[in-house]
């Protein structure tokens, strides 16, 4: 098969092995695969897999199951699904648990599902198994305009939560009809005062971050009394200084969590609660993948240059 290799941190179109299902696994003939900011990473040295995932990158396929392991359960040959991965996704072929594939969502393609696995896992994991949403509390999202943004706008709303988010005025007014309530141009105003002032001083009960240390003063400023801050992401650095004086008067937490190394049993866990939370809300057509463009697998060097030129709204994928 074709996968897209790193080699002096520039990805190249190799011919590889083909993967072998491993106990509990099933190989997936991928019909597109997600492009993510951690592929960036581990373009650039960053960001290595962990031990024992596919040395490619790609943290999410969608395609069709065409073997299958030991003991696989719940899933057959043919079977149309959408995987998390640990990583491997940039090729035509990918092994991953059974456990960690879904069921296509009623009225996606598989070619959109691919845009579903990463982004869907993180934010409910984050914003509604860990901070605990709820119905009436505002949400604040930082990089709006990622796949992670525009579908934690759309999670939120349909949670019941009024949702901020901050992202470039060019992408304001798509995000604004995904449902955010209030959009912030980060490179001109202050989101710290633009959430108070929204939520008349208050401040957001949670804070989703891909920022890290940049925001990091800044997000405990913006919080409201019992808030929840948890970070997804170092864009902005992995080392400040937190005024924990400020966290306790808030009776704030922080967090900080990664997907990509949870253990396998976790990520089983995540998956079985999206597809029994979210997909539905999919399928009921109250939230969608949104795709900004698809490129061929070769092409995946220039699917790297979009996303750090960060004009895009929503998910880059690679088709093989």
């Amino acid at each position: 098969m074709h996968a897209i290799v790193i080699e002096h941190k520039q990805l190249v179109l190799r011919e590889v092995e083909d993967p072998k299902p491993g106990p509990g696994e099933v190989v997936v003939d991928v019909a597109a695969a997600g492009v993510n900011r951690a592929d960036i990473a581990q373009r650039q040295g960053l960001y290595p897999p962990p031990p024992g995932a596919a040395p490619y990158p790609g943290l999410e396929v969608s395609g069709v199951v065409s073997a299958l392991g030991i003991g696989v359960k719940g899933r057959r040959i043919g079977d149309e699904v959408a995987c998390l991965l640990a990583g491997g996704g940039y090729a035509e072929k990918v092994a991953v648990p059974a456990a960690h594939t879904l069921p296509l969502p009623q009225g996606v393609s598989l070619r959109d599902a691919a845009a579903l696995p990463e982004v869907a896992c993180t934010v409910w994991s984050n914003v509604v198994e860990r901070d605990g949403l709820r119905e009436g509390e505002t949400l604040l999202v930082h990089g709006g305009g990622s796949g992670i943004g525009t579908f934690a706008i759309q999670l939120g709303k349909a949670l019941g939560a009024s949702v901020v988010v901050t992202a470039r005025a060019a992408k304001h007014d798509r995000l604004r009809a995904l449902g955010a309530d209030l959009a912030i141009d980060y490179t001109a105003e202050d989101f710290v005062l633009a959430t108070k002032e929204f939520t008349a001083g208050v401040g957001a009960d949670v804070i989703l971050d891909i920022i890290g240390a940049k925001y990091l003063a800044d997000n405990v400023e913006a919080l409201a009394p019992n808030g929840r801050i948890t970070v997804i992401g170092l864009q902005g650095g992995r080392r400040a200084e937190l005024d924990l004086a400020l966290l306790l008067n808030r009776r704030g937490s922080l967090s900080a969590t990664s997907l990509r190394a949870r253990p396998r049993a976790d990520k089983s866990r995540i998956v079985a609660g999206v597809e029994r939370e979210v997909w539905p809300l999919i399928a009921a057509g109250t939230v969608a993948p949104v795709v900004h463009t698809a490129l061929p697998l070769a092409e995946a060097a220039e699917a790297h240059r979009l996303m750090e030129a960060s004009d895009h709204i929503g998910k880059i994928l690679l088709l093989p």
